[in-house]
């Protein structure tokens, strides 16, 4: 008999529901012809959306120079648009050598952790997070450390919580503003005290941006780097939501405060960044045109914009359920739904994605794929046109409803 090949034990302890079992069972209810309604993915491009023409032709302009690998860190046109970006926040001491572009902000996510983290070190993640964060983190020897961000604050972390989890293993604390899953935006007073966090206890910032120009109604984004002065902050944005285009894989990273400080860590960077040669050049000519280009995402979160107007069936659609909730999301793509679960005893969020999914054919993401405690909210990207959105809301409230109903003989006999 073949001895079994050995794994990554980490890897157990890695997690990535988006596309995880749901998305298998999904696929395989496809492959027998049940048609699904895939809410579990912020991928405009399968909702319709189109990357804007003028990104399109700064690519096809550029084929013949795309050819050769670049620079490690990214092509230097690219860089310098990017480096503009931040000088017009204020960020003077910034230059293309504190910029690195990567295949997604995904890959930099790895590569930053990886730059800086020792075995046993922590890093301070929000609860809920994107949960590349926490799986980087821990495939990377570290140990994250999950900071509450509940729907009781609207989805805002408390600094005083925040201070009394860094231990001397503290190395680094995430912010993921716009929020994904839940939509929240920080207001700036809460970023200056995070700062001023990072700053007492030398903490490495990483601000993952990715949304910042997705808002809604009167929400301002603030972005991290111009409030981080005493210590390293690292800021990450991409083409994938603002500009449609995740297939393009391009994403960037910007080190500003402290860089003089971060000497070493940057030359780290820069030698994992050298390992895999260079990012896709192809896309990297889209940096410019998208930075200096038109701006074509403010409107689509404006009355009539697409993603408003979703929004907005969620809201209705969420106001007149018996078994849902939800804190208007702020910004980002996605709704983070709660389920009233006092009458249905042994609620779980995994079952529950795994029934809808079989039942009712609509793909979810469990609120617990997102490291928090509690089990009863739901992911939904609010890409979908509104009338899907409200059908979908009513679809599941409905679901939800059946099970009570069930569940109550139950309850009447407990």
């Amino acid at each position: 008999m073949l001895r079994p090949i050995p794994h990554n034990e980490r890897l157990a302890d890695v997690r990535y529901d988006i596309r995880g079992p749901l998305h298998a069972r999904a696929l395989d209810l496809e492959q027998q012809g049940i048609p699904i309604v895939r809410l579990n993915i912020g991928n405009p491009g399968r909702f319709g959306f189109e990357a804007p023409t003028h990104i399109r032709e700064a690519i096809a302009s550029h084929l013949r120079d795309s050819e050769a690998y670049c620079h490690q860190q990214g092509l230097t046109e690219a860089r310098q648009a990017i480096v503009d970006v931040m000088r017009a926040r204020g960020l003077s001491g910034v230059d293309t050598s504190h910029v690195f572009i990567g295949n997604g902000v995904s890959e930099l996510i790895d590569l930053s952790l990886r730059g800086l983290l020792n075995p046993g070190d922590e890093v301070l993640v929000p609860a809920p997070d994107y949960p590349l964060w926490t799986a980087a983190v821990i495939l990377n020897d570290g140990q994250p450390v999950h900071y509450p961000c509940p729907p009781e604050r609207l989805g805002l972390p408390d600094p005083i919580e925040i201070e009394r989890m860094i231990t001397p293993r503290t190395r680094a604390i995430v912010i993921i503003n716009p929020n994904n899953p839940n939509g929240a935006v920080y207001p700036k007073p809460l970023l200056e005290a995070i700062a001023a966090l990072a700053e007492k206890h030398r903490l490495v910032v990483f601000s993952d941006e990715i949304y910042e120009g997705l808002l809604f109604e009167d929400a301002k984004f603030h972005a991290m780097a111009p409030l981080v002065q005493g210590s390293l902050c690292i800021t990450m944005s991409g083409l994938s939501k603002m500009h449609r285009a995740c297939g393009y894989r391009v994403g960037w990273m910007v080190a500003s405060g402290r860089v003089q400080a971060a000497r070493d860590y940057l030359r780290s960077l820069d030698l994992l960044a050298a390992l895999r040669l260079c990012s896709n050049v192809q896309g990297q000519w889209a940096i410019p045109a998208a930075l200096q280009g038109p701006d074509t995402h403010t409107a689509l979160c404006q009355p009539g914009g697409r993603l408003f107007e979703t929004r907005a069936a969620l809201l209705r659609a969420v106001a007149r359920s018996r078994y849902l909730r939800v804190v208007a999301p702020m910004g980002a793509m996605y709704g983070f739904v709660g389920v009233d679960a006092r009458n249905l005893p042994g609620f779980d969020d995994q079952q529950f994605a795994l029934d809808l999914l079989d039942q009712r054919q609509v793909l979810i993401v469990p609120g617990s794929s997102f490291n928090v405690s509690y089990r009863d909210h739901f992911r939904i990207t609010l890409l979908p046109e509104a009338a899907l959105m409200e059908r979908v809301i009513d679809t599941i409230d409905g679901f939800v409803g059946e099970l009570a109903q069930k569940a109550r003989p139950h309850v009447a006999a407990a």
